[in-house]
């Protein structure tokens, strides 16, 4: 059997579903709603007949998230130029401060993705077990709301460097599918008592490490897999439909939490409560 054949067996995905794909991921990644889980459920209740357990189906997903990460970096390119500064030797006080909390915040999950990897790998081809903590993403989300501090009011430039980590600490509850980054770093935020639109603005500026450090990961294993030739210009294409879509969507989160921040987690997790309880009994059935 050829190599080719065996490429497409491994990634039997049509021009339409890899773009659709894109366009969940884009739309879902800042959204708190679990990108990953829903590029594992949509697929399994629509009967794409993608093998999600294939060893190029997550490598996939991560150039998807590269096509995130593209998005983050334009949209707070104030931030990113800052940051960029600081690592030349340069900066102002502030941008130092910004990264001393970024990389706080990062440390955590990369210590513990490092650990758990394998461990968890596994879970990442299952709809069902997305679905079930899709379920668990929605009741962190009120969790959230339900514990947040009464004086809830700290802006991004009061973080410390202990509620950065406690925000990172949340963020690995993302290694496992259907738990949504930005869910679980904004519940981070808000029980160290940030406002909504700050915690919001702290987990879309920690995602782009994350994303980019899966991103390096887990390309060349794409690349080498020959996923990559195979898919040609549709990677390329696929790359920006998610990066149109996860600028638009990181617009308007901030519009949304700027003007809410009261319970404003409460839609995503009534939502997740009841796409994943769906998921569960359509997979099921």
């Amino acid at each position: 059997m050829s190599s080719l054949t065996d490429e497409k067996r491994q990634f039997p995905m049509t021009t339409l579903q890899a773009l659709l794909i894109a366009l969940i991921q884009g739309v879902t990644e800042l959204f708190p709603v679990s990108s990953l889980g829903h590029a594992v459920i949509i697929p399994a209740i629509l009967g794409w007949g993608i093998d999600q357990h294939a060893p190029d189906f997550l490598p996939f997903l991560v150039v998807l998230h590269l096509g995130t990460a593209t998005a983050l970096l334009i949209y707070f390119w104030r931030e990113w130029m800052g940051v960029s500064a600081v690592l030349l030797g340069r900066g102002t006080p502030e941008n130092r401060r910004l990264v001393v909390r970024i990389v706080a915040a990062t440390l955590p999950a990369v210590v513990v993705g490092f650990l758990l990897e394998k461990a968890l790998r596994h879970l990442f081809g299952a709809p069902g077990v997305a679905a079930a903590f899709l379920v668990a993403n929605g009741l962190m989300l009120f969790f959230g709301e339900r514990l947040r501090r009464s004086n809830t009011g700290k802006r991004l430039a009061d973080l410390s460097i202990k509620d950065a980590v406690l925000i990172g600490v949340w963020q690995c509850a993302a290694l496992l599918p259907g738990i949504s980054r930005s869910g679980a770093t904004m519940v981070g935020g808000i029980l160290v008592g940030l406002h909504h639109e700050d915690a919001a603005h702290f987990s879309f500026l920690i995602a782009l490490p994350i994303i980019v450090g899966a991103g390096v990961l887990e390309v060349p294993k794409l690349i080498h897999s020959g996923a990559m030739s195979e898919l040609g210009g549709l990677a390329v294409a696929t790359g920006i439909v998610a990066g149109i879509a996860a600028y638009l969507s990181t617009w308007a989160l901030m519009r949304y939490f700027h003007r809410h921040d009261f319970h404003a987690l409460n839609p995503f997790g009534w939502y997740c409560c009841v796409a994943g309880g769906v998921a569960l009994v359509t997979l099921a059935l």
